[in-house]
């Protein structure tokens, strides 16, 4: 079966709606239909919508990919789309939507800590599974979530000792956009920098889809930094880079160093306010192996749009259905504990490379990369650890491989410092 993007978000139009349920009597309904029924839960409205609608068509795509190779268990996926339109309390009640009303035992949602908070009480009440896309500041284990964005060991712990150490920078300017994760961010961000013989020199926040950024340009320019460290989030990284170059600041002599810019917010802004910048993420569009080529040609065919780009949350979101789709085979059930269970362990040959969700704590092994940005929007690949490593959620509060925090039991609570 050829399953298109229009038919996958008709059918999802045509999901029937439930009764309130015990959280097992909505697993059994999915098993006893010819369907499985997932939700797909990103923002299709608002200000977070210019990364967020990209993450629901790669997980379209996928569950497209999967059906037409003859589904899972013999039954085809069948999507539940709900728009979280940029709001944690949308997030909330279309989560709560999914799991109660429409009985679905998975839900791949989310781009934004502030909306994976909202929605993480619906999964822990109610023993639902959230498959989470995106890169994020750790400080969480849950055994209702598959985490397969990066952490910051995967994000920061390559990134900051390369600023210092290759780029000689060492007074940072940290910037972001006022909510959880930019904030969370930060911290890990100054343990790094102190640790690798840095200073940070402000820690400055506007809220979030702000677009008004010259104010704090000009706090920039006068801070005596000579890096910026930002973790600003959505549409409001368009107005922050375009400003930064109308204020003449030059990427040669104080480059941004990013967690979030992406290709896409490359894509919006224009990539002459970017050129020079880097960012540090498990994937980049320019991985230059057949494997991520075709990827990319597969998703611009199914959005319809031959200069579409791909991006790290997106991919997270791509593969981690088929991570899913392995998980539930190997169950042999779509009941959400089996494939919570099923899924330690998993392993997939993704676009970015190899992943693996890892058993104790359920966040995934990725490759870190740094890319510094160029004319034609896309990141050249200066820097790429040879093999993925560990995620180590709390790594900013001494976590280690050999010293885990976060694993099957729960959360130590007596490892935290701080």
């Amino acid at each position: 079966m050829n399953t298109t993007r229009r038919s996958i978000l008709k059918a999802s139009a045509l999901s029937a709606a439930g009764t309130l349920a015990s959280p097992y009597f909505f697993h059994r309904t999915a098993q006893a239909a010819d369907v499985i029924k997932v939700g797909v839960l990103f923002s299709q409205t608002g200000g977070l919508s210019i990364i967020e609608k990209s993450l629901a068509d790669a997980t379209l795509m996928a569950i497209s990919e999967i059906n037409a190779t003859g589904g899972v268990l013999g039954k085809q996926i069948q999507p539940i789309v709900e728009d979280g339109a940029s709001d944690p309390k949308t997030f909330n009640e279309k989560a709560s939507k999914l799991v109660i009303q429409d009985k679905v035992p998975t839900v791949f949602a989310c781009y934004t800590s502030a909306s994976r908070k909202a929605v993480l009480p619906v999964f822990e009440r109610r023993a639902n599974l959230l498959f989470y896309p995106t890169y994020y500041e750790g400080f969480e284990c849950s055994k209702n979530v598959v985490y397969t964005g990066a952490v910051p060991n995967q994000q920061l712990s390559n990134f900051i000792p390369w600023i210092i150490k290759t780029l000689g920078k060492k007074k940072f300017f940290i910037v972001g956009s006022n909510y959880i994760y930019p904030r969370e961010m930060a911290k890990v961000c100054k343990v790094l920098i102190e640790q690798n013989g840095g200073q940070w020199v402000a820690d400055e926040y506007l809220e979030l889809g702000d677009s008004e950024w010259g104010s704090m340009v000009n706090k920039i320019k006068s801070s005596g930094c000579d890096v910026v460290l930002s973790n600003v989030v959505g549409d409001s990284v368009v107005a922050f880079y375009r400003e930064f170059k109308n204020q003449g600041l030059s990427h040669a002599k104080l480059p941004i160093c990013a967690t979030v810019t992406s290709e896409i917010e490359i894509a919006a802004m224009g990539p002459e306010y970017a050129v020079g910048s880097f960012t540090s993420f498990p994937y980049f569009m320019a991985i230059d192996t057949d494997a991520n080529k075709q990827f990319v040609e597969r998703y611009r065919a199914f959005v319809k749009n031959p200069k579409a780009v791909t991006h790290h949350a997106l991919e997270s979101s791509y593969f981690q259905v088929f991570l899913w789709k392995q998980a539930v085979a190997k169950a042999g059930e779509a009941m959400p504990i089996p494939i919570r269970n099923a899924v330690m362990g998993q392993e997939f040959n993704a676009p970015n490379g190899h992943v693996k969700i890892e058993p104790a704590n359920l966040h995934t092994w990725l490759t870190p990369r740094i890319a510094e940005w160029q004319a034609d929007g896309q990141g050249k690949i200066i820097d790429t650890y040879p093999a993925p490593i560990m995620p180590l959620p709390y790594v900013a509060y001494g976590e280690t491989e050999k010293n885990l925090f976060c694993t099957g039991k729960g959360l130590d609570t007596a490892k935290l410092k701080g």
